[in-house]
């Protein structure tokens, strides 16, 4: 995804000692903007801000402004466009219920678990198999609708409606907003021997960039930022999703939101991918800020600690930065 059309964010450098930190969570880039000046930037020795930073599943939030952009019917069934899945799990299914990954297909996201369906997903990418061949072979589990369950292929499958409808893949949609925000390094994204981009985890870009698709959390289209950082359901509010996920957050349409509808009411969202990947949108502060890590992930319980302390340590950063103050973590 070329960025032919670079615009580099204004600067306003801020002070924050966040040494500690970055140390624990193994932070590789870390990035602070208020309304769209940069005020704060790190990197790990060796790299910069012309470096490209796999989002792993942070890409689903990426995908998400696509789908926003697609104007999908959200109440038709997904085999109506993707007739392929129609003696799949996917069956019956509305597209709705894979935005906010309440399919109900027969899926468990394991990538610890070798021959999960999981790591199976990703080897399509790896080794230049066919994801979608995958995707077809799912069965049903729950009713749709009634069930939480984290689940890259409904990523997958959503995606595969989004071009159905717009009859643009997801290479050449993710160039078209590259060159609208203005982004100042080529992205990457990761594609299967079909072709097929990994629309729920294969994007890499710069920090800057990746910055920017927070920025739509804050600027983009008011009813879609309302729809896809709010639960839809009761169990998909913050602290009622099911273990091991974080109980700081919910679901809505591919973002985290971090605040109960009854509370705030989705005003601070994220992007999260495995190893410690965050877009966090603070929209009231008008505050973005993007971390890189590569935390370990084989440990589920370091996983699950470096996960908790990051997502209560960047609320108090963006405190700090938006009212003056100097944080030390």
């Amino acid at each position: 995804m070329a960025a032919t059309d670079p615009r580099p964010l204004p600067a306003a450098e801020r002070p924050l000692d966040l040494a500690e930190f970055h140390e624990v969570t193994v932070t590789t880039a870390f990035q602070v903007l208020v309304d769209g000046v940069l005020v704060h930037s790190w990197y790990a020795d060796g790299l910069g801000p012309r470096d490209l930073f796999l989002g792993a599943s942070a890409t689903k939030s990426v995908l998400a402004h696509l789908v926003g952009l697609a104007g999908l019917d959200f109440d038709a069934p997904v085999a109506a466009y993707v007739p392929e899945l129609a003696d799949s799990g996917y069956c019956g299914v509305a597209v709705r219920d894979v935005a906010r990954m309440t399919s109900g297909v027969d899926w468990v996201e394991d990538h610890r678990d070798p021959d999960g369906p999981a790591s199976r997903l990703v080897e399509a990418f790896a080794t230049g198999g066919s994801s979608r061949a995958l995707l077809a072979r799912i069965g049903p589990r729950y009713p749709p609708g009634t069930h939480y369950a984290y689940c890259t292929a409904d990523s997958q499958v959503l995606d595969w409606v989004r071009e159905r409808v717009t009859g643009v893949g997801f290479r050449d949609a993710l160039g078209d907003l590259w060159r609208a925000l203005g982004c100042t390094e080529d992205a990457v994204v990761a594609v299967d021997g079909d072709g097929v981009a990994m629309a729920g985890g294969g994007v890499a870009a710069a920090v800057g960039d990746w910055a920017r698709i927070g920025m739509l959390q804050i600027d983009g289209d008011a009813e879609w930022i309302a729809a896809s950082s709010q639960p839809s359901l009761p169990f998909l509010r913050p602290g009622r999703l099911p273990a091991p996920l974080s109980h700081h957050v919910g679901f809505g349409y591919h973002w985290w939101p971090l605040d109960d509808p009854g509370d705030l009411c989705g005003t601070r969202v994220a992007a999260d991918g495995s190893r410690g990947q965050f877009v966090y949108v603070d929209r009231p502060r008008r505050t973005v800020v993007v971390k890189t890590s590569q935390w370990p992930y084989a440990d589920a319980a370091h996983d699950a600690h470096c996960r908790d302390l990051t997502y209560r340590t960047l609320p108090a950063i963006v405190a700090a930065v938006t009212e003056g103050e100097v944080v030390q973590r």
